[in-house]
């Protein structure tokens, strides 16, 4: 049947065509747009889109897991939009619209074709880009296989509103008990916020010790017993989350932990689950090389099919300073570096993608920065008497470097010897009788 005239216009309003195309409303979406919008000669208007499942702006999310939770006053949007974590200007949507980047927020996109660079959402839009930037984030491990997980009570962080709805149960259980699976970031962030917010608070996690991929057992024995000193109990070593136990009228009133054939009930009020998070890829994984779970990709951050690139959490990118080893990161230094990096390469810019990989945390009046890579032989200096130092060793040469309460210099020295990596003495190192006198070392080898 032939299309009325006020179809066909209809039509063509729901198909647009830009030379960028960015998929995903993240925070690497929002240094996208930062660095388009720095570029010169600036983006033209309309030239370039990104398109969200979220109906917020791109904002920093790492105050979702920190000041989002316990500050007082909360930090609360547009107060985070980026790219203020990097240091840089608020991107409110008024921001966007001012230097003529098109922002379709709120929409669920339901099919990619990567050969064309079209996008269809669920709303019955196609977008097609000249080039498409694949941004979509990874999302939480939720342990959809264990008995009880869709109980009231159990709360998974990622996104604006999975933390607004987290804040007010935190809010609405002060002085209750708060069971927190996971012992890595988002465990020991959410477990440090719900203590602020003066619940008790219970971690369970299966590993020997926190942070296992990174924290090897001395280091992370400083940091538990600073948790169990703001009475923060651990269970850990074997004890896996094998059930949420219902209350009876559709919460949850704890889990069932398991070590061995042993199989314990422990009580909550409330449950926080942190146990990883898997690359957004299921929309392209069948168009594209995948590596490590994730988008395998070149120096230019572009994939097997010329002009679609990935960045951030889906990227699988090759360490420049590493010989071109495959890597994925996971950290929102790496989703603003990338960010940043594709939009070059875009641009002109012929330099391929050269990341020192880095990771911080703040938690308490706690505050850690770890550079490099964490393979080698560690030596650790210090007792977090307030500082600890802690490097990585391979072959003589610094690999990583970590320090818990940095200054700035100290942060310019860690950050120059794991981008240098140089000789290094392991034994002079490990004989140091400060943590002053360990950093002098690695000066001295610089």
């Amino acid at each position: 049947m032939p299309y009325r005239l006020g179809q066909l216009k209809h039509l063509r309003t729901m198909a647009s065509t830009h030379k960028y195309v960015v998929l995903g409303g993240g925070n690497a979406a929002g240094y996208i747009a930062k660095a388009f919008a720095e570029a010169e000669p600036p983006i033209a208007k309309d030239d370039l889109v990104i398109v969200g499942r979220e109906t917020v702006a791109p904002y920093e999310r790492p105050a979702l897991s920190k000041a989002f939770l316990f500050a007082d006053p909360p930090a609360r949007l547009p107060g985070f939009h980026t790219s203020v974590g990097g240091g840089g200007t608020r991107q409110d949507p008024q921001w966007y619209e001012d230097k003529g980047i098109k922002l379709l927020l709120g929409e669920e996109v339901t099919s990619v074709d990567v050969d064309t660079k079209t996008l269809k959402t669920k709303s019955g839009k196609e977008i097609t880009g000249e080039s498409l930037i694949l941004a979509t984030g990874a999302a939480p491990v939720e342990l959809t296989m264990i008995d009880g997980h869709d109980l009231n009570g159990i709360y998974y962080l990622r996104e604006n509103d999975d933390g607004l709805k987290l804040y007010d149960a935190l809010k609405a259980n002060k002085d209750k008990t708060v069971i927190v699976v996971g012992g890595g970031y988002i465990g020991l962030e959410t477990a440090a916020a719900a203590n602020l917010m003066g619940l008790k608070v219970k971690m369970i996690f299966p590993e020997k010790h926190i942070m296992p991929r990174l924290f090897n057992e001395e280091i992370a024995t400083f940091y538990e017993k600073y948790y169990e000193s703001k009475g923060i109990e651990l269970l850990k070593d074997g004890r896996l989350c094998s059930a949420f136990l219902p209350d009876g009228k559709g919460g949850v009133r704890g889990v069932l932990v398991c070590r061995g054939d042993e199989k314990v009930e422990i009580a909550g009020d409330l449950v926080i689950v942190g146990v990883g998070a898997r690359p957004n890829v299921a929309l392209v994984k069948d168009q594209l090389e995948m590596a490590m779970g994730g988008i395998k990709v070149n120096s230019k951050l572009e994939s097997s099919v010329p002009g679609v690139y990935a960045i951030g959490d889906i990227a699988t990118f090759p360490l420049k300073m590493y010989g071109d080893r495959l890597t994925r990161m996971e950290h929102v230094a790496h989703a603003r570096s990338s960010a940043n990096h594709v939009v070059g390469a875009l641009t002109g810019a012929e330099d391929g993608y050269d990341y020192l990989p880095y990771f911080y945390s703040r938690v308490f009046d706690l505050s850690w920065q770890f550079f490099g890579d964490s393979d080698g032989e560690v030596t650790v200096v210090g007792k977090m008497d307030p500082k600890l130092v802690a490097f990585w060793v391979k072959d003589s040469q610094i690999n990583g470097a970590f320090m818990e309460g940095p200054s700035a210099e100290e942060t310019t020295l860690l950050r120059a010897a794991a981008q240098g990596r140089p000789k290094v003495d392991v034994e002079s190192l490990a004989k140091a009788g400060s943590v002053e006198e360990a950093l002098a070392i690695i000066k001295g080898s610089l």
